[in-house]
């Protein structure tokens, strides 16, 4: 057992409905495991109820899973670490943990989001930070509510990396009964697909806010896979990663259920409150707001056309009338759509 625990033992670094649920996987595999709280108020009552009331309700929490706000106790011989921090906190965390991770620790990261200003995706990110940990990073994506997978729904996800040996080590971590995981090598596909869906999420929100329909809803899915592949081609992806669960599979799940918070975000938007207010009232973080801004630019300096981010951009940041947005969408110059999807860009 205790070659075992060298081999597996497992941190789990933000405390939030993912990170959570990302600890009750690996505790439900016997796999040691401690979750780290950047609050001690946090960490201490995660220790006494067992349960993640503001986050994931409901979800006992084993007993073996060691909880924290100490880093150096977290990272103390581990062997994993997972990030399941907001993506705007990455770089900060990244260089919290610097001084304290093992040389051979595995780093995974599963925040869904571009860093504003680098425009950096999140394993760029860790890879400036973390330079000499720059070859064994590895990025977990995919269709999978935190609720569902805490509950031990079937669930199917994807795992990439530039090294095929980190990919399949994170594969065999993380796979459980329920919990199935490909692996993928194209990172930059994985992460953009990732991203990218969140922005497509508030529009088809924002819609429903609108008292648009299911019509509706699939327009903006289905055109919005086609915008996220057209970047992602021009940054370097392979096309077939959006058509895979990292893409069109994580852009599914988000569109389309209550679980997703830049869906209910999206729905209130739309339905006339106030981008503040509605930040405020979801108590959680929405990566598709900031992303909207990075992507946004991004299609910008790359010329690459994105009629539902660059709508959604004005409505978000420029304050204008989604209605009006909606009539753009109709009134765009008439065109094939197999022209528009990123095969000649």
């Amino acid at each position: 057992m205790g070659e075992m625990r060298l081999k597996w033992k497992t941190a789990v670094l933000g405390s939030g409905s993912w990170g959570t649920s990302l600890a009750v996987l690996l505790a439900n595999k016997d796999i040691p495991v401690t979750l780290w709280s950047r609050s001690a108020l946090t960490a201490e009552n995660l220790q006494l109820s067992r349960e993640n009331q503001k986050y994931l309700p409901g979800i006992k929490l084993d007993n073996k899973i060691v909880i924290t706000n100490q880093l150096p106790v977290a990272l103390k011989n581990v062997r994993f670490v997972i990030l399941a921090t907001p993506s705007q906190t990455v770089r900060e965390v990244a260089t919290l943990i610097k001084p304290h991770l093992p040389p051979d620790t595995l780093i995974i990261s599963t925040a869904k989001g571009l860093e504003q200003g680098t425009k950096l995706r999140m394993t760029e990110v860790l890879g400036v930070e973390l330079t000499e940990y720059r070859d064994q990073i590895a990025v977990l994506s995919g269709p999978s509510h935190a609720e569902e997978v805490a509950r031990q729904l079937p669930t199917a996800v994807v795992i990439a990396s530039h090294r095929d040996k980190i990919a399949r080590e994170a594969q065999d971590l993380l796979m459980s009964p329920s919990f199935r995981v490909y692996t993928n090598p194209d990172v930059i596909g994985v992460e953009l697909g990732g991203a990218l869906k969140n922005i497509i999420a508030l529009a088809t929100g924002m819609a429903d806010g609108l008292g648009f329909g299911d019509n509706t809803r699939a327009a903006l899915m289905t055109r919005g896979a086609s915008e996220i592949s057209r970047l992602g081609k021009r940054m370097g992806a392979e096309l077939l990663t959006f058509a895979g669960l990292a893409g069109i599979g994580d852009l599914i799940v988000t569109c389309s259920s209550m679980h997703s918070r830049n869906r209910r975000a999206g729905i209130a938007l739309g339905k006339g409150v106030a981008l503040d207010e509605v930040l405020t009232s979801m108590g959680m973080v929405v990566e598709g707001i900031t992303t909207t801004k990075t992507a946004f630019e991004l299609a910008t300096e790359l010329k690459v056309p994105m009629p539902i981010v660059t709508e959604m951009y004005q409505i978000l940041f420029q304050g204008k009338d989604p209605l009006a947005s909606v009539d753009n969408l109709m009134d765009r110059t008439k065109t094939s759509e197999l022209g528009e999807i990123a095969i000649d860009v």
